[in-house]
């Protein structure tokens, strides 16, 4: 599998996090007239969780005036207690970086993690089944989604409409009736860099598709794509079968086993955060 580089956001997107927290000053740090005061501060692994954010959580701590390190990259693998980032400075910055970057790696972890369960699962049902993240992410957080998902071993179902070519029942039902044969062809003569993906809801329609380039089987069960995937083999169609709708943990391996290629899967988006560990320290010492 190719290495993970974990992309960082912009130093202007990470501005816009911490002053979402910060807009107008820390009140209680600058009131209570600590925020020059020497500290130190570690982010650990309460939970195992496939680690993710912390090269933005270390540049945060950067940008709010502390100095600041990463002990771990995205995409590694963490046991509890395990540290994962350490940053020294004036206790006003790390208290201004603190939350955020705590937060950040939280969520990013819980999807990271998640994701990897689904990829884990999946390759026990087949070693060439890939995962891949749907763009249904939380408005405005897309770029730190697509960085947790393949940090977890997933890529992405689409980044979004402008790059891929996937049918819906929904783009259907306003071509009036056009055979499927003259759609595919009419793509493939606009678009001929890219693969044509049509989603399907019964075995009939992917029967009726089965010259796509990739078949998604909406909400089948294993056993319905099984039945799908014999009968397509049947016909001689060379389509990528993928499975879609309620893929998860749990049921992941037995899709791949069934024969979908790929598993598009929204599951990691609504994943619990992992939860990271903060420990404060005074002077130059850590805690």
């Amino acid at each position: 599998m190719p290495v993970f580089t974990p992309p960082v956001l912009a130093d202007h997107e990470l501005y816009q996090l911490l002053a979402e927290d910060v807009p107008f000053g820390d009140l209680t740090t600058e009131s209570l007239g600590i925020a020059a005061e020497a500290g130190g501060i570690r982010f650990y692994a309460r939970d195992p969780m496939t680690v993710c954010g912390v090269e933005e959580a270390v540049r945060m701590f950067q940008l709010c005036g502390a100095e600041a390190e990463p002990l771990l990259a995205s995409g590694t693998e963490a046991a509890p207690e395990t540290l994962l980032l350490q940053a020294t400075g004036p206790a006003g910055a790390l208290h201004r970086g603190w939350k955020t970057a705590q937060t950040l790696m939280e969520w990013c972890g819980g999807i990271a993690s998640s994701a990897a369960a689904i990829v884990a699962a999946a390759r026990r049902g087949h070693p060439d089944a890939m995962v891949a993240g749907t763009r249904k992410n939380v408005p405005g957080n897309r770029k730190l989604a697509v960085k947790a998902f393949k940090a977890g071993g997933a890529v992405m179902h689409r980044n979004g409409l402008s790059e891929t070519l996937l049918i819906f029942a929904e783009h259907r039902q306003f071509l009036g009736g056009e055979p499927a044969a003259a759609t595919l062809a009419g793509l493939r003569r606009l678009c001929p860099e890219k693969r044509v993906v049509v989603e399907v809801a019964t075995p009939d329609e992917a029967l009726t598709w089965a010259d796509a380039d990739v078949l998604q089987l909406e909400k089948f069960t294993p056993e319905q794509v099984a039945d799908t995937v014999a009968a397509l083999a049947e016909r001689g169609a060379a389509a990528v079968v993928g499975a879609a709708g309620g893929v998860n943990a749990k049921n992941a391996e037995a899709y791949a086993r069934a024969g979908a290629r790929l598993l598009v899967t929204t599951a990691p988006h609504l994943a619990p955060p992992r939860d990271v560990q903060v420990r404060f320290g005074t002077g130059d010492q850590l805690a």
